[in-house]
């Protein structure tokens, strides 16, 4: 006989444990079924910070939101593709999503409110105050169960130690300035090495793995059933419905009945070679996700009559990686989220031309980079600022440079024409740097405009006056770091309604079947609005099903 639940959820991402803990707190008996050997998905590499505007902290931080400044902002985001009904499913039921969660388990928030919408000065844009991030966790929590949490990305630490963002990562970027932020720095050293003796790993979790370890310890405490190296093979449908799954495991095939239906959350495409060939106008192309992440979702959706969309402008969340080279021969990816909005930090194509706006999002300076026909760029910059801020994967001083010269991550050149011949760039690069030189010496860049609006500017240096992101590169030796296009998870995906159902090729919804997080088709048209908007819909689309499936309405 085999196994049975009211509710089978595929992935352990913050999309399917959001629907798991949800339906389970409605009564619901519910299977996680995780692909991979650890639980977490991609959520527990990402930053960990959700999209969620008009959120109940806002008044505490002293932020003004509404949904309909909200939507006028997602409509010029998503332009063309711009859903209503699932817009406002995700408006009206994520700040709810945020309450159910502070109160019934242990997921917490904390806000910012200075952490800007991506285009703040589009209509209905905010400069801060819409994304909430997973507070800081304490992974003993969680008993045995912590070594089948999915560590972060070895290249996102500092000798291992998993940073916060805000506070925590000022007192790293400062730790070499400040009495206070060395202290801190050196608790945090001495309190990761003992982890590290005592649990095999660190755990103190921020970010993405503070919100993956809460939502698994909530997942524990509420009683869902969770299952490691378990994926789901094939969907069961009778008469029409969903009603259960074949799942593959190392003991061989299990057929598992789900009574009220089935969640998609497999992590979307990322690592899916052939359909990334296909949907991706770049051939280069490397993820930082989760190997597992290969579409199984959607090919289960598919195979059960589900619709698939695969026409958005851009079919992922792009990011600009650099290829960090690994003792054992391998390669690791660093994702370039804050280095390039650094005062004396360019971009250049090979060409040695700048093409964009540094501090602009990374999602927008890919596009910007597939605009110039190129498959990678060279962040170029100076002594002052390498030893300042880091670049990538290098850290800032007091920690050596020596390493990254030697494995070839990092190029050097005492003048800005020698760092051009050895990286293989233009000896164009000269005249760009003398061109952005000029306005930096002023404090402006007038062809770009780095630093001109409230995301550039958080994470600029305010040390640096008038411009926080601008400074020259004036200091030799000058350095470059090469970075190709990566992803933070996949756009298109499998179409659903309001409700998280999936649809089928006539629009209608497929019963028993619901899909959120990376599996389903964003609400974002293809565009990048706000940190968190990956986190903040699959949260609260999980939600929204797990309420469904147990027959209450969002």
């Amino acid at each position: 006989m085999g196994l049975a639940c009211d509710v089978l959820v595929a992935g352990s991402g913050a999309g399917g444990m959001a629907a798991a803990v949800t339906a389970r707190k409605a009564g619901l008996e519910v299977l996680v079924a995780e692909k991979e050997p650890f639980f977490g998905g991609t959520t527990a590499l990402s930053g960990g910070w959700l999209w969620i505007p008009n959120h109940p902290m806002q008044k505490e931080i002293g932020v003004s939101d509404s949904i309909e400044d909200a939507s006028t902002y997602l409509l010029h985001e998503a332009g063309e593709k711009y859903d209503p009904e699932r817009v406002n499913a995700f408006l009206t039921a994520g700040p709810r999503m945020v309450e159910f969660f502070a109160r019934e388990t242990a997921v917490k928030f904390d806000p910012s409110a200075s952490f800007s919408d991506y285009h703040p000065e589009a209509p209905g844009g905010r400069p801060g105050g819409r994304s909430i991030v997973a507070r800081a966790y304490d992974g003993r929590e969680l008993g045995k169960m912590l070594m089948t949490l999915r560590p972060p990305l070895p290249e996102l630490t500092v000798f291992g130690i998993m940073i916060g963002s805000g506070a925590e990562l000022v007192h790293f970027m400062r730790w070499s300035k400040s009495v206070a932020s060395a202290a801190f720095v050196a608790r945090r050293l001495i309190g990761h090495g003992a982890a590290m003796l005592f649990h095999g790993r660190g755990v103190r979790l921020t970010n993405g793995n503070a919100l993956a370890g809460r939502l698994l310890k909530s997942a524990l405490d509420a009683g869902v059933q969770l299952r490691a190296s378990t994926a789901v093979q094939e969907l069961v449908r009778q008469n029409g419905r969903v009603t259960g799954a074949v799942l593959r495991t190392d003991r061989g095939e299990e057929r598992v009945s789900a009574r009220k239906g089935v969640v998609l959350a497999c992590g979307g495409f990322p690592q899916d070679a052939q359909r990334r060939a296909r949907l991706f106008a770049h051939r280069e192309h490397f993820s930082p996700a989760p190997s597992g992440n290969t579409g199984d979702g959607l090919r289960l959706a598919q195979a059960a009559g589900g619709r698939l969309e695969e026409s958005l402008p851009n079919a992922a969340a792009w990011v600009p990686v650099s290829r960090v080279p690994r003792g054992d021969g391998s390669f690791g990816l660093f994702p370039h989220f804050i280095d390039r909005a650094k005062p004396g930090v360019i971009a250049v194509t090979s060409k040695g031309l700048r093409f964009v706006n540094e501090g602009n999002s990374y999602h927008d300076f890919v596009q910007a980079l597939l605009k110039t026909g190129q498959t990678h760029a060279w962040l170029v910059t100076d002594h002052r600022a390498i030893r300042a801020y880091g670049l990538g994967f290098v850290k800032p001083r007091p920690l050596p440079l020596a390493p990254h010269l030697k494995s070839g991550y990092l190029l050097r050149g005492e003048t800005v024409g020698e760092l051009a011949v050895r990286a293989g760039i233009d000896v164009a690069l000269e005249g760009a740097v003398e061109k952005y030189n000029a306005g930096a010496r002023m404090g402006s860049d007038p062809i770009f405009r780095k630093g001109d609006n409230a995301y550039n500017r958080f994470y600029g240096d305010p040390d640096i006056k008038p411009n926080p992101c601008v400074a020259p590169l004036a200091q030799p030796p000058f350095y470059a770091v090469r970075v190709v296009i990566g992803d933070l998870g996949t756009y298109d995906g499998i179409a659903t309604n309001g409700h998280a159902q999936v649809l089928d090729e006539s629009k209608r919804p497929i019963c028993g079947l619901y899909a959120a997080g990376n599996d389903a088709l964003s609400i974002m048209g293809g565009n990048y609005p706000g940190p968190g908007i990956t986190l903040g819909p699959a949260m609260t689309f999980g939600w929204i099903a797990g309420r469904h499936l147990a027959g209450q309405q969002p």
